[in-house]
């Protein structure tokens, strides 16, 4: 080969510069026998490869990196059961609003036509839960099909893309002359005026308005905004469980987390409303016909995209643009003097009912007073990631955030096995941070292989496990519909031993004075860590009926 000439890139490799380019720092993914060519571009490129234990934890791993950094998460799976395996991570980042890239092996394209080994049409498998499924057939459409799958993946709503590369094509040479695309920076939409002044206008005719926020608040980065919004109109702001910290818990107009099954003390005053101010609000995370059954609140929508079409979600005006931009535009125009004092009185019993298990020593531990103990060891911009369970209600009710995306749930698709992996990219993401995972004992056992992968990247976290020995949450629900349970109990390992099984150290609580110091423990650990922590769940039927009271017999 003379001296001056350049040597031909494959399919793959120009696949992994077109990654570099979108500034790509980890792929999570396991290899395969027709992913290997990208593999081994992956080993000379400046992207890290972050081999998995099981495929859905790599597509966790891309979900949650999507969902804390705003840029897309990107996993890799071989053909076949390595690809069905993704499935679930990819559509939790779907419902989600993550921005995520699966890309897949597959078998050559002189074999798709037959009955090939572990062949499945990939494209069309991926088609219902992503924003757009394409294969790659031609090595020179590589970096159009990259640019377009990330323009789709972090636009909003955010979402997951797929994109499929034959084993065959991966090897197929691509001219020199061939770059990867250079994202294009869009400008800022800005709201029409005359929303802005419809929406002022209606907003300081209301006589009790309330804001519901979204996660496309957290995503649009408006907690500034919304707070300012918020206490210069004398508005009270009640959140969804993926918008948890868009204004600061203990700010006087903050009214915490709407969407656990009962009815709430949040309900309560959504109730008394004749406004709801909905910002960046999504359908898929609380249904308008949970709180707008009767079709009977005036609706302002805020957000950067017109609203979804819902009988019960009818916006009198919609104010779409950048959110930031429109709130402070309506703030400026806009003035209130009535303070919502029948609200601050809900708040004060909220929270009264918030402190009344701080000093409780019963054991198993209640989960309100576990929640509060884990409140007082992290710090305003740490991060809890909850898994799906019966401590998701919990830790949406009693645990309360500073700032957002410090306590990242999945609701949208409500999947249980996402905490731990997620945790690991948290860890990754913000190294400085105390990382804890919070799981039920059947959501652990779902993605516990991953450990190895933390322990292997030298991730020091904790996952905190509520252990009762049973899927809580259907048991929960079991009982409130029909008082009793059934098909809900099963046995567990030892994970104090499981933890040492890996390397780790584990942690048994064994009394309630215990956990606090057991977590800072945990956390001065330079690995990763488990607490295996009994939790008292006759505290979900008792919620119930303490609730149901409050309602009457709805």
């Amino acid at each position: 080969m003379q001296e001056n000439q350049v040597e031909q890139k494959n399919a793959a490799q120009f696949l992994v510069e077109c990654l570099e380019q979108e500034k790509v720092e980890y792929v999570f993914g396991i290899p395969g026998e027709e992913n290997l060519e990208v593999v081994k571009a992956l080993q000379n490129s400046r992207i890290q490869f972050i081999i998995t234990r099981h495929e859905q934890g790599a597509a966790f791993m891309a979900d949650v990196y999507g969902r804390l950094t705003g840029n897309a998460g990107v996993c890799l799976s071989t053909l076949g059961p390595g690809a069905t395996n993704l499935v679930t991570g990819v559509a939790d980042a779907q419902s989600d609003g993550a921005p995520m890239i699966a890309i897949t092996g597959q078998v050559g394209t002189d074999k798709m036509h037959l009955t090939s080994h572990q062949y499945l049409d990939l494209v069309k498998m991926f088609e219902p839960i992503t924003k757009r499924s394409k294969q790659i057939v031609r090595p020179e459409s590589v970096n159009e099909i990259v640019r377009i799958a990330f323009k789709y993946a972090e636009s909003e709503k955010p979402g997951a893309c797929h994109i499929d590369l034959p084993v065959n094509v991966a090897r197929k040479p691509v001219s020199p002359a061939e770059k990867p695309l250079h994202k294009q920076e869009n400008p800022k939409e800005m709201a029409e005026f005359q929303e802005i002044e419809e929406a002022a206008s209606l907003i300081f005719q209301a006589k009790n308005p309330v804001i519901l926020a979204g996660s496309g608040a957290v995503r649009n980065h408006t907690s500034k905004a919304l707070t300012a919004f918020a206490e210069h109109l004398k508005i009270p702001v009640i959140n969804t469980m993926m918008a948890k910290g868009i204004i600061p818990f203990d700010n006087p107009y903050a009214m915490w987390t709407i969407g656990i099954p009962q009815k709430d003390y949040v309900n309560k005053i959504i109730e008394s409303a004749d406004m709801v101010i909905a910002v960046g609000y999504d359908l898929v995370e609380y249904a308008p016909a949970k709180w707008n059954a009767q079709n009977r609140f005036e609706i302002i929508h805020i957000d950067t995209r017109p609203a979804h079409i819902n009988k019960l979600y009818q916006p009198s005006v919609e104010v779409v643009g950048d959110i930031s931009e429109s709130l402070d535009n309506i703030r400026r125009r806009c003035s209130r003097t009535a303070q919502p004092e029948y609200i601050f009185s809900i708040k004060k019993q909220m929270v009264e009912a918030d402190n009344r298990h701080e000093s409780d020593t019963a054991f198993p531990m209640k989960p309100q007073k576990i929640l509060c103990d884990v409140r007082k060891v992290m710090g305003a911009g740490d991060i809890v990631l909850s898994d799906v369970g019966a401590h998701k209600m919990w830790i949406a009710r009693e645990y309360h955030c500073y700032e957002p995306n410090t306590c990242i749930i999945s609701n949208g698709f409500a999947s249980m096995g996402i905490a731990l992996p997620g945790a690991i990219t948290a860890k990754l993401v913000s190294p400085d941070k105390r990382v804890l995972a919070i799981t039920g004992d059947g959501g652990f056992l779902m993605n516990v292989q991953e450990l190895e992968t933390a322990k292997r990247l030298k991730l020091a976290f904790v996952t905190l496990i509520f252990h009762d020995d049973s899927y809580g949450l259907i048991k929960w629900k079991e009982m409130d519909q029909y008082g009793e349970s059934f098909c809900v109990d099963f046995s567990n390992p030892d994970f104090v031993k499981l933890a040492e099984s890996f390397g780790l150290k584990g942690y048994r609580v064994t009394k309630a004075q215990e956990l606090i110091p057991v977590l800072e423990e945990a956390f001065s650990q330079k690995e990763p860590t488990i607490i295996d922590c009994p939790v008292d769940y006759n505290e979900n039927s008792k919620l119930t009926e303490t609730l149901k009271a409050m309602f009457g017999n709805e």
